[in-house]
């Protein structure tokens, strides 16, 4: 034999052995060659940067299997909002890595530049979230969310379980994400296939894409990416959706998920390069038969771009569809049962809406134009937006009060093949129409031919006895909850009279073991699920519930497993605190200007007012003008209490759009003086006794928001 076939199989003894070898992981290393990591978990911190990953697997055609492995950024005592860092980060060509679990970072894997990538059976679950802002009453607009640019990968300022960029012809199956805020973000990815992926219960995002296209999302679990709900009284949804689609996403297919429970199922806008030229959009998506129901605000949005949405369900959405500025979209066999609008456009262009069915919606199809654009959009300036050319045909409305709404549009072509069984008049017209038809045939859409399902996609729809509606959707400080551990929510108040839901294990106990401002609890103890009466003491403001709960095993909202038996506390805190503002309104000009001149701004507060109010409770959110005579841009805002309190620690908490500063007995304790979008500042206090707050607060232009909140300094629960 000769010396070259002896090196060969020197080397190939020697890669056979290190592949045999199971690898430690340590903060640091690179991992460039095929491996298996040791079974076991690792604590490695997360960096400041996300410039510095813990791990990095940088290299071509390498599978790395992590072996049931656990990269943890972060230790059990940190909250979610705290996590820091970036867990994987993958460079090269055809990468497989399968069978990872990753917890406790701002973002635990991100690819890059990485053509034919697998990422197979990872969990990905538990990764950073915020705190959110809003409760029960009130929303925080600092909740809202906003994806509208990502060119600069702005999209990682509210983190990831998976961020791919540049990465074509990607496979994601089998990958497990929950209790963090946004599952799988594709940024420029093209032509990969994501399927059997299981991405619920986080607060913002499930699937979201970004200048990314033909790639097919199919029987995927996205139910319960959802914030900025609180039944019966705010459904905003906030921009958290189960599948997003933004700026000039193209020729992708949508099909056999389940996306329900999200802020909207599915939402898809054309982007910022649309609206500034006209040109392009999100164009030829296909959405087919997919679940989007009991979404807080739209089931599907699809705006300023042509696509086609196929045999979806959408059942108990405000919208069913809201498809403004749609064109050359076609709206086929879709069930659409109990929502208050049924299909929504506005100004939208040739589109075909046939044989869907409206069951139970207060409208059925609803077309119209306004009479202006905003002065700003280049849209509108390019493309033509009027409210035309429309085909409605084989379409049954049933139960449904307003089945046809269509003003200020042309060329409406209305079949009469459309059935209405028990509904209102068929056609309300509010506003004048032109060479709006009944006709006796339409000429029958084109349509792509159907999507086959995979031959080993996942099941996705809802079993017996699971809970469904927006009834449960259920969002506290740290996102939706997720029926796996014990919970109290509080869902009614009547007078003294407080009524409660429990949820949690099936198997186990409760018992109510203490709490404060109450005067009767009923009943004490029991199973999930369960009703609790309770009412509270004349006067209290602080009421608390403490809890305790023995069962089956559990992982808690935080990845924490709870074992059989074990006690687990869980509780309720509520503060009653109603503090009695004045307010005064002023208008303010260059003189007075809050950025410029300050002092001059702040003796408007010493002369008379604009308007006035008095409020229990400040919170205020201004699409325009707050009071007659007051601009709707350029105004102040001052707002002052006296309150009496008890002796504790507190945390007062303001929301604010735009500057505020916040006096507490003639001390500056907050000032957040800058024109911004909607943020929440918190300040601990120490308070005893008789109190004076004052407020100074000015709007820039465009939205505006005050909110003062008070409550004991509790400190981030983690139960």
């Amino acid at each position: 034999m000769g010396r070259t076939p002896l090196l060969l199989l020197a080397f190939s003894l020697l890669f056979a052995c290190n592949q045999e070898r199971e690898l430690p992981l340590e903060a640091g290393m690179r991992i460039t060659q095929s491996a298996t990591i040791k079974a076991g978990e690792y604590l490695l911190a997360g960096a400041d940067s996300l410039d510095r990953p813990v791990i990095t697997i940088e290299g071509d055609n390498i599978t790395v299997d992590f072996n049931g492995a656990t990269l943890r950024g972060a230790p059990d005592s940190l909250p979610p909002d705290g996590f820091r860092g970036l867990g994987l980060l993958l460079k090269g060509q055809n990468i497989t890595l399968k069978n990872a679990r990753i917890r406790g970072y701002k973002v635990a894997i991100l690819a890059e530049d990485c053509d034919s990538l697998k990422l197979l059976d990872c969990d990905l679950s538990y990764n950073w979230r915020p705190r959110l802002k809003s409760r029960r009453e009130r929303e925080d607009f600092s909740d809202w969310l906003s994806y509208h640019q990502n060119d600069q990968d702005e999209w990682l300022r509210y983190g990831a379980a998976a961020y791919l960029k540049n990465c074509n012809g990607a496979l994601v199956k089998g990958l497990t994400v929950t209790g963090g805020m946004n599952g799988l973000l594709l940024t420029n990815c093209n032509d990969g296939l994501f399927y059997n992926n299981t991405i619920h219960f986080n607060s913002g995002v499930g699937i979201g894409l970004y200048r990314s296209n033909r790639n097919r999302i199919m029987h995927n679990r996205l139910d319960w990416n959802v914030r900025g709900y609180s039944h019966g009284f705010y459904k905003r949804g906030q921009d958290s959706a189960a599948l997003l689609v933004y700026e000039q996403s193209n020729d992708n297919v949508f099909a056999y998920n389940s996306a329900t429970h999200s802020g909207d199922g599915f939402f898809l806008w054309a982007g910022q390069h649309s609206m500034d030229t006209g040109e392009g959009g999100c164009n030829g998506n296909l959405l087919f038969r997919n679940d989007f129901s009991y979404a807080p605000t739209n089931g599907v949005e699809v705006t300023f771009s042509s696509n086609k949405v196929i045999g979806n369900t959408m059942r108990e959405c405000t919208y069913g569809v809201w498809g403004g500025y749609s064109f050359e979209s076609v709206f086929f066999g879709n069930l659409i049962e109990d929502c208050q609008t049924g299909i929504a456009i506005e100004h939208g262009q040739d589109n075909g809406i046939y044989n869907n069915q409206f069951i139970n919606c207060e409208t059925g199809i609803q077309l119209w134009e306004r009479r202006s654009q905003p002065a700003d959009w280049g849209y509108a300036k390019t493309k033509d937006v009027s409210s035309r050319d429309y085909s409605i045909g084989g379409n049954v409305f049933r139960k449904v009060a307003n089945p046809l709404k269509i003003a200020s549009s042309k060329n409406i072509a209305i079949g009469k093949d459309n059935v209405f069984e028990d509904c209102g008049d068929m056609l309300t017209v509010t506003q004048p129409n032109d060479n709006l038809n009944w006709v006796e045939e339409l000429p029958a859409p084109t349509l792509p031919d159907s999507v086959a399902p995979l031959p080993d996609g996942m099941p996705t729809g809802f079993t017996e006895g699971e809970l469904t509606g927006r009834q449960y959707i259920l969002v506290d400080e740290w996102g939706p909850y997720d029926f796996q551990s014990p919970s109290v929510w509080l869902r009614n108040v009547e007078g003294d009279t407080y009524t409660f839901l429990l949820l949690g294990p099936k198997e186990g106990n409760w018992k109510a073991v203490g709490g404060e401002g109450w005067r009767k609890v009923n009943p004490v103890s029991g199973r999930f699920p369960a009703t609790l009466i309770c009412n509270k003491k004349a006067d209290a403001e602080l009421l608390t519930l403490d809890f305790e709960f023995i069962g089956q095993e559990f992982t808690d909202r935080f990845g924490r497993v709870n074992p059989r038996g074990r006690v687990f506390p869980f509780h309720f805190q509520r503060f009653e605190k109603h503090l009695t503002w004045k307010v005064k309104w002023y208008n303010y000009d260059d003189d007075t200007d809050p950025l410029v001149n300050y002092e001059s701004f702040r003796k408007l507060n010493s002369t008379t007012p604009i308007a006035t109010e008095e409020k229990t409770d400040l919170y205020y959110a201004w699409w325009g003008s707050p009071a007659k005579g007051v601009h709707a841009d350029r105004f102040a805002t001052f707002a002052e209490t006296e309150f009496d309190i008890a002796a504790g620690e507190y945390k007062f908490i303001l929301t604010s759009d735009d500057g505020v500063r916040l006096y507490l007995d003639g001390k500056l304790i907050l000032d957040h003086w800058n024109i911004h979008e909607p943020a929440t500042d918190e300040v601990p206090v120490q308070l005893d006794g008789k109190h004076h707050l004052v407020i100074e607060h000015f709007e820039g232009d465009g939205f505006g928001t005050l909110d003062f909140r008070v409550e004991p300094d509790f400190h981030p629960s983690r139960h």
